[in-house]
């Protein structure tokens, strides 16, 4: 039937339930709506419109389908609840406001350690530039040297 899964799982596949009753309940209303004959409820009331025997189905086939329906949509309402019923209850205000608090402080301190990393290699990378350059020109100047005046 429901498979245990995660918070997030049961979410999801509580809005896959969902859908998939609202998609039940649609089936239904077309059936109901499309394979019924007309019947007179009231003597008062006539029959105006007439279905080809084609198109409707005989008395007994319609009430099968019918509690077929009915149990479909029983089943699912069943399945939907047991989601429900087995969602973890909603974290205080107080234990939420603390945990998002303690996350902003590991973001501000992450944030500092990126920016110390960010100004070290900075300062790496102008160390380096110096020594090539000095290395740079120290080897231009011994080749200007060996060469004829």
């Amino acid at each position: 039937m429901l498979q245990e899964l995660s918070h997030m799982d049961r979410i999801t596949q509580l809005q896959d339930e969902i859908q998939q009753i609202l998609m039940i309940m649609s089936k239904s209303i077309t059936y109901l709506t499309s394979r019924t004959n007309f019947v007179q409820v009231s003597p008062e009331i006539p029959i105006t419109k007439h279905r080809n025997q084609d198109k409707y189905d005989p008395p007994d086939v319609f009430e099968a389908n019918q509690k077929e329906l009915v149990t479909d949509l029983i089943v699912k309402a069943k399945q939907i609840e047991y989601l429900i019923n087995s969602l973890p209850e909603p974290e205080p205000e107080e234990l939420q406001a603390q945990r998002l608090q303690d996350l902003e402080e590991e973001m501000t301190q992450a944030n500092a350690e990126y920016i110390r990393a960010v100004n070290r290699a900075k300062d790496l990378h102008a160390q380096i530039t110096e020594v090539l350059s000095m290395m740079l020109e120290d080897t231009d100047a011994e080749v200007t040297e060996d060469l004829p005046p």
